[in-house]
């Protein structure tokens, strides 16, 4: 039954015994969606929580730019890593830049003082897409919700 899964799911390498130590540490790592779920939940709150508070830290005088500068990184690594429990970081690193995410992925690469804030904004807009696109119909309620409400 794994083989026929593997194969279903092209990930049938032609490697009869399956002992890659690759293939094995995937394995022994592998989380029930419920867990991985979770922890791009926590992942994901703290991350953003991190950034926020960056932000509101942005105007304190004399150390406010490194506080937001250390923040906000703290907050973005959380928010990256959040998806790391959903597709693994192989698979992170792939489809970073496919063409349904390119958009988000250039957005969370800009960088500028005074524009900052809206940055920060458009950041979390788009990894909040981003990170729904690794969520089966995720995006597709998003949009219904949203059309209803409009």
């Amino acid at each position: 039954m794994d083989k026929l899964k593997k194969v279903l799911s092209g990930n049938d390498d032609g490697n009869t015994d399956g002992t890659g130590i690759i293939e094995r540490a995937n394995e022994a790592s592998t989380l029930a969606w419920g867990t991985r779920v979770k922890g791009f939940i926590v992942c994901f709150v703290l991350g953003v929580f991190c950034s926020i508070l960056g932000s509101c830290l942005l105007w304190v005088p004399v150390v406010g730019l490194a506080v937001f500068a250390v923040l906000y990184s703290v907050g973005n690594i959380c928010a990256l890593a959040s998806t790391l429990f959903l597709i693994g970081p192989c698979r992170q690193l792939k489809t970073m830049c496919a063409k349904e995410r390119a958009f988000a992925t250039a957005i969370m690469l800009w960088k500028n003082n005074g524009l900052a804030l809206l940055f920060c904004v458009l950041q979390f807009l788009a990894f909040t897409w981003y990170g729904l696109s690794y969520i089966p119909f995720a995006r597709d309620g998003i949009i219904k919700l949203c059309s209803m409400c409009l």
